[in-house]
């Protein structure tokens, strides 16, 4: 790893976020772009492709990179639940579908390979192997890809996840040698606050692998004190990217905390941490930032379709 340069003053955007910070690099416990300068990008992650691939389309891109702003796209392709092991082929065209798309509208990308249940990413690992492969060979000629490949282990430990990454990792570089690949951590990833551990084991033991990053996930009504100190603590010593939050509760629902989550985003603005939003989607849920319809009315752009949620967070992507 290179150390950082200062982070630029401004937030000044050229045409598009890929053309402000071209190829991203990890360059000691920051992001940064390919000038070297710390980046932090900021956008939206999208529900599960499986159930609302119709609020992935042109018309709702256009929405996220042009009237939000959004710099980066997660694209979540879950695993279980009706995902990806129920047809590979067709949900590495779906995730590749919305990857071009994306790009076309210059924003960042990440590759969500969304294992939840079960919560030790072994158990996924040759369909993890074959989906990055497959990914890579399509994608990995492009500088604006990141890989997530593992979005929330639990019930396993850090030990147990750090071999994973080792060996999937090398499945990501061999088809994209220089890309950012952001690795889950314990307990949901939650650097394994969520399960009585922290982010000592990780500095203590980390991935034998560079351009790698570590998630951490929180829902700002839910996740306290506690979380929002460890998050705070660990960005010294690690490179982090906030793949995945919310304004509510840890299932996505419930009343939005504000507050609280307005105290994260301070957290990570200060030190320059990167987030994506959940979720892009209508789904019934308060976490989803559109009402229900929207998506299949296509009104994305009518601002009378945001829920408070998403209302809240397109005001802080811009």
């Amino acid at each position: 790893m290179t150390a950082p340069l200062p982070a630029s003053s401004a937030r000044a955007h050229a045409a598009t976020p890929f053309q402000d910070h071209g190829r991203l690099q990890v360059c000691g416990t920051a992001l940064c772009g390919e000038d070297g300068r710390p980046v932090q990008l900021r956008g939206m992650s999208s529900h599960g492709t499986q159930w609302f691939e119709h609020c992935l389309t042109g018309a709702s891109l256009d929405v996220l990179a042009r009237d939000w702003g959004a710099d980066v796209l997660r694209v979540s392709t879950y695993v279980q639940e009706d995902g990806y092991e129920t047809d590979p082929a067709r949900f590495t065209d779906l995730a590749s579908r919305v990857i071009d798309q994306a790009t076309e509208r210059g924003m960042y990308v990440i590759v969500d390979w969304h294992m939840l249940d079960p919560g030790d990413p072994r158990v996924n690992k040759e369909l993890a192997a074959r989906f990055f492969t497959d990914i890579t060979e399509r994608h990995g000629h492009q500088d604006n890809v990141l890989y997530e490949i593992a979005n929330e282990p639990n019930g396993v430990s850090w030990q147990a996840i750090r071999s994973y990454a080792e060996d999937i990792i090398p499945v990501v570089r061999a088809g994209d040698p220089d890309a950012v690949v952001l690795v889950g951590t314990r307990a949901w990833s939650s650097l394994g606050v969520s399960e009585g551990a922290d982010e000592s084991e990780i500095t203590a033991d980390p991935v034998d692998a560079e351009n790698v990053m570590y998630t951490f996930h929180f829902y700002a009504a839910s996740h306290r004190e506690e979380y929002l100190r460890t998050l705070s603590r660990a960005a010294a010593e690690l490179p982090l990217f906030v793949t995945e939050f919310g304004t509510q509760d840890y299932s996505g629902d419930g009343p939005d905390d504000f507050a609280m989550a307005q105290r994260y985003l301070d957290v990570m603005a200060e030190k320059n941490i990167s987030w994506t939003n959940w979720n892009y989607s209508d789904d019934f849920r308060s976490g989803a930032v559109f009402r229900p319809g929207t998506c299949s009315g296509g009104k994305w752009a009518d601002p009378g379709t945001l829920k408070d949620a998403g209302v809240w967070v397109r005001d802080r992507i811009a």
